[in-house]
């Protein structure tokens, strides 16, 4: 189990620099490493790169036996459960890689909105305690 990190104070170390090395440096290096474990944790969760690996496979393994020799109606009764059974499974799992890829395309923009007012906010806080002296006087 790796350690935490704990940062302290140093008499020797200027708080102010070590708050924007935390804040500008260590914390979004740590931001990026969340954001790519919940992508891949999305990725995994939907199987999205199985479901196009098996995308045309049928709907739960059902299939039906064509039988030894032919018989007209067997294969043709054989050939339209086999294609149904496809095409309802290559339904739900376009269904599945849309649901799929929606979310992850959700993932990446939240994580950017999020890594941008990480960025911003101390920056916005410092101009509103400007703006709020200035109102003030």
């Amino acid at each position: 189990m790796p350690e935490a990190k704990y940062y302290s104070c140093d008499k020797d170390k200027n708080f102010f620099l070590t708050w924007l090395r935390w804040q500008y440096i260590e914390s979004p290096r740590a931001l990026f490493k969340i954001i790519g474990n919940f992508l891949r944790f999305n990725l995994s969760f939907f199987s999205i790169p199985l479901l196009l690996k098996t995308l045309i496979y049928p709907w739960r393994k059902y299939h039906e036996s064509y039988g030894r020799g032919f018989d007209f109606k067997r294969f043709f009764s054989a050939f339209t459960f086999n294609s149904i059974s496809r095409i309802l499974g290559a339904i739900v799992r376009i269904i599945l890689i849309l649901i799929g890829g929606s979310m992850e395309l959700f993932l990446l923009i939240s994580g950017l909105i999020v890594f941008v007012m990480w960025i911003i906010y101390p920056l916005l806080l410092l101009m509103m305690l400007i703006l709020g002296f200035y109102l003030i006087l």
